[in-house]
């Protein structure tokens, strides 16, 4: 596989018109209204936490209170529903276009986010994706406590060592890829590939795409 070049997507605002954690969370609430106040004052607890412990505060917003005494195999199961039935939907058709358009190619297919990881994977076999990296410790089991400890969380600068190590085990020339992402938390990965562009994206990141002469799509139809 040593030539194969692969394009490296985000998920939410770049592939999917909508948040998918957010769309799982606030089903969850729906079937279980405790889950709500619950949750509040898990995310809230947590994000203080991240606070005192040095956090960035975008980071320390990004931890999973409102999934605490929620499991991974409630997670995995709600996730599948919603991502065929509630969230195919938000795929723009230019982001079908442009997968496949990379599958005609020859191309690897590789979404990278910090949405929760049975939910990644669900939206991953709905897109069709070759390799899905989000939120989560090695091993799902049992109940989840809020806290990100011990996970792999794929966000801002930490996808950028996700990205290396799939280029690295799959003989990819990172010069010869393509990032995709909506937001400035995302160039940093982006910044990796030969090939960056940015999607729909914010007045951050379309300054610096537009600084860095990177592409720049719409794909909000």
């Amino acid at each position: 596989m040593g030539n194969v070049v692969a394009a490296y997507f985000d998920l939410d605002g770049t592939l999917l018109n909508a948040s998918s954690e957010k769309t799982l969370a606030g089903h969850l609430a729906r079937r279980r209204p405790w889950r709500i106040p619950w949750g509040t004052v898990a995310w809230t607890a947590g994000f203080l936490s991240n606070l005192l412990r040095g956090r960035a505060v975008y980071d320390a917003a990004r931890n999973r209170g409102h999934f605490s005494l929620t499991s991974w195999e409630v997670l995995e199961h709600h996730s599948s529903h919603l991502a065929e039935e509630r969230l195919k939907p938000c795929i723009p058709p230019e982001a079908w276009e442009k997968l496949a358009w990379h599958r005609e190619q020859g191309h690897r297919l590789v979404l990278v986010t910090a949405t929760v990881a049975p939910m990644a994977e669900a939206m991953g076999r709905v897109l069709g994706m070759d390799a899905v990296y989000g939120c989560g410790p090695p091993e799902r089991t049992g109940i989840l406590s809020g806290s990100e400890r011990g996970w792999s969380v794929p966000r801002r600068k930490g996808k950028v060592p996700v990205v290396q190590a799939d280029a690295e085990a799959n003989g990819h020339d990172l010069e010869a890829c393509y990032g995709y992402g909506n937001t400035l938390a995302d160039s940093w990965f982006m910044a990796l590939c030969g090939h960056a562009i940015a999607v729909s994206p914010e007045k951050a990141l379309r300054r610096h795409a537009e600084e860095n002469g990177w592409d720049i799509v719409d794909w909000r139809s």
